[in-house]
């Protein structure tokens, strides 16, 4: 690739969207070459403290399907239907995704991942591994690497939350806009290994949470029976990752806050010591291209924090768009790159914000009675008038209605919710005539 070429494609990072969008441009003609500053995965374990499972729901299928590896990938998912809550007791509630067979899916990183990488070279792919970008002459479409210099027609970016190309932009463009906003949370990854022959030690087909209003604890079942845990956990204060200096600290914190959890967990402590603390960060930036030389993907445009399970789908999401744009336009990069932004990033917007209303919900608010009644209710609605009432949660999940038209249909239906919820006696009468009345008189 010495020659600029409009079908030559660099691709920067070679993970799950740089790799599922290398399968969409190599199928449309282009010469794709992927540059990975890692090793390749699938000879190396380079795991490094990241979630090793990820939940897939409908934009993300839909990604996969159109890369034509959606039934490869399904044989290899664990359906999870709903949310099962665990309260200081012990004791469980649950709560449905959606609609009866509706769920998302646990899916390993690692083998998704790997699938996309090799599905990309059977179609003529080239990834180059052990390759960090240090630098970017962005009027001549070129990445270098060290010493080395690539020219390409046009390079995407899909290296990150970090980007190098993003950085570039920031730096060598005018009136780029660019935030970054942590969490006072961070998360580490846990275990709870699988029982005698590979059984599953909780209900198998769903997420659990243990919900504690200011922090929780996450688990999604894996394929060999054990489940991989994410605590989520204030950096500092009373309970936080900073208040626990010792073993004997973990394992008397999870005794007095996650107590049914921790005779599943035989390896908490090493475990918790032995990985790292992750945080938590969204990125927003604009534009995200320049001229026909350069455009983001995924992280690289907008990362988000992980709480409605979006992260991956989204980024898949941004792949088919793009491809939808190429059919359109054909090879006029100005106009695809343009259109491309100016699409989604009102939708990408809108799930940062979804993703971190979620946490509030998942931490606070998943455990309350009233909270499960209010989902009960919006069901309910939907069972009976389904045009007229989707759920946020399905809007987003189990849809392709765009994340910002799902945003505004949400706070329509929460300011509705919250004055069924303040009637007196909702907790008898929420099945009533007079209550679907209400709701009905409400969003006519």
């Amino acid at each position: 690739m010495n020659k600029s070429s409009s079908k030559e494609i660099i691709i920067l990072g070679a993970g799950l969207v740089g790799s599922l969008l290398s399968i969409y441009l190599a199928r449309r003609g282009y010469s794709v070459h992927i540059y990975e500053r890692r090793p390749d995965m699938r000879k190396e374990n380079i795991s490094a403290g990241r979630s090793i499972n990820l939940a897939l729901s409908d934009r993300g299928w839909r990604g996969l399907k159109g890369a034509g590896i959606e039934e490869e990938i399904r044989k290899v998912a664990i359906p999870m239907h709903g949310r099962v809550m665990h309260n200081v007791k012990g004791e469980i509630t649950r709560q449905p995704y959606g609609e009866k067979g509706q769920a998302i899916y646990a899916t390993s990183r690692g083998i998704l991942n790997c699938v996309l990488m090799t599905e990309a070279e059977k179609n003529g792919v080239e990834i180059h591994f052990n390759e960090r970008c240090t630098g970017i002459d962005l009027e001549n479409a070129t990445a270098i690497f060290n010493e080395k210099k690539i020219v390409a027609g046009s390079i995407f970016s899909a290296d990150g939350a970090f980007s190098t190309a993003r950085l570039h932009l920031q730096l060598n463009t005018d009136r780029f806009e660019y935030s970054q906003n942590y969490l006072n949370h961070g998360y580490k990854e846990l275990i709870i290994p699988a029982g005698e022959g590979n059984t599953f030690l909780m209900e198998k087909n769903a997420l659990h949470i243990w919900p504690r209003g200011g922090y929780m604890l996450i688990a999604l079942p894996n394929l060999d029976g054990s489940f991989t845990c994410t605590l989520f956990f204030p950096f500092e204060g009373k309970d936080s990752f900073d208040s626990i200096k010792t073993k004997d600290d973990c394992i008397k914190l999870f005794k007095r806050i996650f107590p049914d959890a921790l005779p599943l967990m035989p390896t908490l402590a090493e475990d918790f010591f032995n990985n790292p603390t992750g945080s938590l960060v969204t990125v927003k930036c604009f534009p995200w291209s320049f001229k026909d030389k350069l455009c983001l993907m995924g992280d690289a445009a907008h990362a988000i924090v992980p709480f409605y399970g979006q992260g991956m789908n989204c980024g898949f999401e941004d792949c088919t768009v793009f491809d939808q744009l190429l059919e359109k336009y054909g090879d006029d990069w100005d106009t695809i790159f343009s259109e491309f932004q100016n699409l989604r990033k009102p939708d990408t917007d809108a799930i940062a914000e979804l993703a971190y209303m979620n946490f509030i919900e998942m931490r606070d608010l998943v455990g309350s009675q009233k909270f499960l009644l209010q989902k009960k209710i919006e069901a309910r609605l939907h069972e009976k008038y389904p045009t007229k009432w989707l759920p946020l949660y399905s809007q987003v999940t189990f849809s392709d209605i765009p994340y910002s038209k799902a945003l505004a249909n949400g706070r329509l239906q929460e300011e509705v919710m919250k004055k069924i919820m303040k009637l007196d006696n909702i907790e008898e009468k929420w099945d009533s005539p007079e209550v679907e009345k209400m709701i009905l008189n409400h969003i006519s």
